[in-house]
Order: C-alpha cells, then sequence, then structure tokens
C-alpha cells in the first residue's frame, strides 16, 4: 500500500468523522483549500462540479472515474458574496451528496475551521491541486508550493508561483488552463468581454447558472442571486465577470477531462507525482532567504568556525 493511498485514508476518516460524509479513497481527490476570495475562483470550481452532475445525471452511462472534490476555506468577517459561495458549496454538496445516482461517481466536501492541523493531513491526501485565480491577481501563493511537494499534480492558470512551479516540472507535469495575464488585462483595459454572449450560446453554462436560483440547491431562490447577476450583470456598477470565470469555464472544463484521462494511466500519474515532488527543491526557504540576502540585504556572509 502507497503512502499517498494511506493518507487519503486517513483524510477519508477525518472526513466521516467530522462532516459524516463517506468518501472513496480510491477516488481523486480535487482539492482547493485557501483563503475564500473571488479572485481564487472557487466559485469556478463549484460550477464545474454542477456541470458534471449534470452532465452525469443525464448521462447515466458515461465512463466517470470517481472523484471526490474537497474545498477549505474562511471568509473575511465582512465578505458576503465570499460567504454566499461557502454556502453555495455546502448547499451543492448537500444535493449531491444525497443523490443515490450519483453517489459512487461524486462527492462535495467543505471542511469546517480549515487550519494547520487539519491542513498537514489535507496536503498529504491531494491528487490534484487546485490553483485557478484570475491570471495577473496572485502575487504568488505558498499552499501550492507545499502541495507540489506532496507529490500533487496543479491543475491552475499561469499566474502567481504557478509560474515559476511550471518551470521547474515542466508543463507536461502540469494542467495549465485560460486566460493568459495579458489577455486579462487587456480585456480589463479595452472592454471586449462580455460574458452574456456565453450565456446565450452555451446551453449546458447557461444551465449551471440558472440552477443558482431555480431552487435546485435552494428552495429560497434569492439565496445565490447575488452570485448569479454578478456574472452577467452591472447591478453593483462593476464589469459583469470581473474574475473571468465564464471566460475560462469551457477551458477549466478540459483540463478537467485532461485529469481524468491522465489519472487512469496509473504510471503516467505516478511519473507526474513523483517528479512535482522531486523538482519542488527550488521553493525551500533556504533558497528565498539566500536570494533576499543577495539581492535586497546585500549582505556578506559570515563564516563561524568551530573551536
Amino acid at each position: 500500500m502507497n503512502i499517498k493511498f494511506r493518507n487519503k485514508q486517513r483524510l477519508a476518516k477525518y472526513i466521516l468523522e467530522h462532516n459524516g460524509i463517506e468518501v472513496d479513497p480510491h477516488s481523486i481527490f480535487d482539492v482547493q483549500v485557501k483563503r475564500l476570495h473571488e479572485y481564487k475562483r472557487q466559485l469556478l470550481n463549484i460550477m464545474h462540479v454542477i456541470y458534471l452532475y449534470n452532465q452525469i445525471k443525464e448521462h447515466p452511462e458515461l465512463d466517470f472515474y470517481p472523484r471526490t472534490f474537497i474545498f477549505g476555506a474562511k471568509a473575511s468577517a465582512g465578505y458576503e458574496r465570499a460567504k454566499k459561495i461557502i454556502k453555495l458549496i455546502n448547499s451543492v454538496g448537500d444535493v449531491v451528496n444525497n443523490d443515490p445516482s450519483v453517489n459512487k461517481k461524486l462527492k462535495v466536501v467543505f471542511i469546517e475551521n480549515y487550519r494547520v492541523s487539519n491542513a498537514e493531513m489535507i496536503f498529504a491526501a491531494a491528487d490534484v491541486s487546485e490553483q485557478i485565480s484570475t491570471a495577473s491577481k496572485e502575487a504568488s501563493g505558498t499552499g501550492n508550493m507545499k502541495f507540489m511537494l506532496n507529490g500533487a499534480v496543479t491543475l491552475g492558470t499561469m499566474d502567481g508561483a504557478n509560474v515559476e512551479m511550471v518551470e521547474e516540472v515542466g508543463s507536461d507535469n502540469a494542467f495549465i488552463f485560460g486566460l493568459r495575464s495579458e489577455e486579462v488585462i487587456d480585456f480589463e483595459r479595452n472592454g471586449g468581454y462580455d460574458p452574456n454572449v456565453i450565456y446565450n450560446t452555451d446551453s449546458e453554462i447557461r444551465q449551471v447558472l440558472m440552477q443558482l436560483i431555480n431552487g435546485t440547491f435552494s428552495q429560497d431562490t434569492d439565496l445565490f442571486r447575488d452570485l448569479y447577476d454578478s456574472l452577467l450583470t452591472n447591478r453593483y456598477s462593476e464589469r459583469p465577470d470581473q474574475y473571468f470565470i465564464l471566460a475560462d469555464f469551457r477551458s477549466y472544463a478540459q483540463a478537467q477531462k485532461n485529469v481524468e484521462d491522465a489519472y487512469r494511466d496509473t504510471r503516467r500519474w505516478a511519473r507526474m507525482a513523483l517528479l512535482n515532488t522531486a523538482c519542488s527543491g527550488k521553493f525551500t526557504s533556504d533558497r528565498t532567504i539566500r536570494e533576499y540576502v543577495d539581492e535586497i540585504w546585500h549582505l556578506d556572509r559570515v563564516e563561524v568556525k568551530k573551536d
């Protein structure tokens, strides 16, 4: 029994004890744990889960590799929309986890009170590391490096530390999708992106959005109205879909399909996981401190000799 599987069993036991949800450690553990903010796009992740749920319901004959989507996050006290996203994740989980027709294929878990003690289990058990912030928005990120060190394969945008990580491990050993930073910045400066075009031309994306407000995940059809409006309207004098969730949705869905295809090839996945661990050395604090000493503080090294 390999170490990764033992770690997945340990996390599965924790989830059963704390969430009352039985998850299959043989499934793909797809993990996004970090501060809840719109630019980090937990909303994109859970909308894709809804999309997969619809696919399984409409096509039960699909050969779908079991997936466990694991979220963990805290939102700042006054960040109402972030808290709505947490509520949506849990509401989707309530529906998905209690639907016997998808029970063996799809699970959604929100780990409460995400903190160091449970992070130690989560990082070690993850197969997929979700680093899906809108390109140009993430200053760096450190959780992605911890996942990499533990052999999780990154699914992400070319943003923050993901750029350096892909330089180290190679693009063949990560799943990169979506708009690049320069494209996002160009849209922000010059316009040209209208999410309503996607809404009106892509029936599957439109279905997901409608499920936010049609009672599928809450009898209160206004509960997630703000999330729906944020993607399509200028209700609060902001650009609609300012974090380009609909713009990146199809690219993200294809990257997720690529994850599944790769995971089915056990030798390929093992190689990817091993290379992620092997190539994570650059991100040691020793190297970071040395660069600060040389490039920022301009200090001379002092050698201390023992008597």
